[in-house]
């Protein structure tokens, strides 16, 4: 008849609890040690940039004067590339997850294709920007434009709008599929009517997500050779034009402390711009889960 030795039990759960008890503690303070140093760089930013903040900077074209500089220029820029880099990138995630899920055959080719793009969502993105400069800039001959430099932001947010789709796409339940197809409708019927529907919510936060990314990058837009000074607004997308990003770097590069807190302000236009794309990916998601 075996015992339990009880002491020993009770050692082994008072190691067990201190250990949770420190990796608890150690847990915690990670997560304050970084909400530190976001506190300490957004306060930074806001109380540098605050109070250069207002219409006038909004809506005045970059000068040489600090008192006269604003960003129109590059938020209308940034605009204008995400026109570009919405529609291209979607589309073609979201036509790609749905093959690869839907009707490429489950072989070692596909699984091979799936794996690939799941690394290109983590190279560097100045990767991409050679990539564009080879292909877009210099062999279509495109400059370097709005439309140069949507596609090439395409390139880059393109592997992470497929991961995100293709999730969204497994998470469909299969009871959905079968009741379609018990109801005489096609494949195509199906994924149009049934599948897509249920996964809009997280193909759009997925790739709103993925939107926030290409506003802010900086160093494909560089090896471009998008111009850090520009003093007018692109006519169309073969213009010649600058983006949010860029202005701040001119403005970081300066050596006038009035051009930092200028950066400063870009920043937390920048800051806006991320977090109302943020949330409407958060009421997308909620809007559309109401109702599938």
């Amino acid at each position: 008849m075996n015992f339990i030795d009880h002491e020993s039990l009770f050692a082994r759960m008072k190691a067990r609890l201190k250990v949770n008890l420190f990796a608890k503690i150690l847990f915690f303070a990670a997560m304050m040690f970084g909400l530190f140093i976001l506190g300490v760089l957004l306060y930074r930013i806001f109380s540098q940039g605050i109070g250069y903040l207002d219409l006038q900077f909004l809506q005045s074209l970059p000068s040489r004067k600090p008192e006269q500089a604003g960003v129109y220029t590059a938020l209308i820029g940034s605009v204008l590339l995400m026109a570009v880099v919405a529609p291209v990138s979607l589309l073609l995630g979201v036509a790609t997850a749905i093959y690869l899920e839907e009707y490429a055959k489950d072989n070692r080719f596909t699984a091979f294709i799936k794996v690939n793009i799941s690394n290109l969502a983590g190279v560097p993105s100045i990767v991409f920007g050679l990539l564009g400069l080879t292909v877009f800039v210099s062999a279509l001959a495109l400059g370097t434009s709005v439309l140069a430099a949507g596609l090439t932001m395409s390139l880059l947010v393109l592997p992470i709008i497929i991961v995100a789709a293709q999730e969204a796409l497994r998470a469909v339940p299969v009871s959905l599929r079968e009741a379609s197809y018990a109801m005489g409708a096609t494949k195509w019927q199906t994924i149009v009517r049934i599948v897509l529907p249920a996964a809009i919510p997280g193909i759009l936060t997925g790739g709103i997500l993925a939107l926030s990314r290409a506003i802010g990058e900086t160093a494909p837009l560089v090896v471009l050779g998008l111009p850090l000074f520009l003093a007018y607004l692109p006519k169309s997308i073969f213009d010649l034009f600058t983006v949010l990003p860029m202005q701040i770097y001119n403005w970081t590069g300066r050596p006038q402390e009035e051009f930092h807190s200028l950066a400063a302000a870009g920043i937390i236009v920048l800051l806006i711009l991320l977090l109302f794309m943020n949330s409407l990916a958060v009421l997308i998601r909620n809007k559309f889960q109401k109702r599938y």
